[in-house]
């Protein structure tokens, strides 16, 4: 059964839907709406996400014209009252159906990317090990906004590529530079890992974070639960003051997960 449309972004999903009819035409497969505004429920600053699915890759034309046409239908975080911005992840369903690892991207758009893509920069095509964690996410809750339900078109990701993939995400996390100017993001990102790895579902930044504030001892919690207010309030501070607190916890958190994951050491 699918989840209620949320209304406030509605009228955006609309938008966005259009956009990705009008350049994949009879390729389009499906679009989910999946993520937060689905589980959990959108916060200040979250993005829409959407998985897209087609059915052969993208000509390079309109790989150009979809990712340039989606700028106008997307907003950086907090900057306009009307629009959210958007994640936008297109695959390609004869090259994950039957599943191999690692999954290939076909193109995703986000707004980090807007300079780039204004520049005329358009990232290809590539491998992409997070996919299987936006597949599982997806199968676990999200709204079919056109095509068939995501569980009539993807399998189950296998657990051990799930972890394989969850692994690649923390090697991302080394040493502080990996995470300056970003902490508050990377800290939400290691606890939902966490929670993952130990309990093989996906679940929002908040709600992970609360499962592992009761998980972890006192000398660790405040950089978590700062984190965690941060996301809720939409504040755009970044624990940017917390250096030696913030890469303790990263520590403390690799170093559980290393435990629970294959991959990781």
């Amino acid at each position: 059964m699918n989840p209620p449309m949320p209304s406030d972004i509605a009228e955006q999903l609309a938008s966005a839907c259009t956009v990705l009819k009008q350049h994949l035409g009879g390729t389009l497969q499906a679009i989910h709406l999946f993520g937060s505004a689905v589980d959990g429920g959108l916060r200040p600053h979250s993005d829409i996400d959407l998985l897209v699915t087609v059915g052969r890759p993208l000509p390079g034309a309109v790989r150009r014209a979809l990712m340039l046409d989606l700028l106008s239908v997307s907003a950086w975080p907090g900057t306009d009252p009307s629009r959210r911005a958007l994640e936008v992840t297109v695959l390609v369903h004869d090259q994950l159906v039957p599943w191999r690892y690692p999954p290939q991207r076909e193109l995703q758009f986000g707004e980090w990317l807007r300079e780039e893509l204004l520049a005329g920069r358009i990232p290809p095509a590539t491998p992409d090990p997070d996919i299987a964690i936006l597949l599982t996410q997806a199968r676990q809750h999200s709204l079919c906004l056109a095509g068939p339900p995501m569980p009539e078109l993807f399998e189950p990701v296998p657990r051990e590529d799930l972890a394989r993939a969850l692994a690649a995400t923390v090697a991302q996390w080394n040493e502080a530079p990996d995470w300056q100017g970003d902490e508050r993001n990377v800290v939400l990102a290691l606890a939902r890992i966490w929670f993952s790895a130990a309990t093989g579902a996906i679940a929002p930044k908040d709600v992970a974070a609360s499962w592992i504030l009761e998980r972890l001892p006192p000398e660790q919690r405040p950089v978590l639960a700062h984190a965690r207010t941060a996301y809720l309030q939409g504040v755009d501070h970044t624990l940017s003051g917390r250096t030696e607190q913030v890469a303790a916890f990263v520590r403390y958190a690799r170093n559980v997960i290393e435990h629970r994951l294959p991959g990781t050491r």
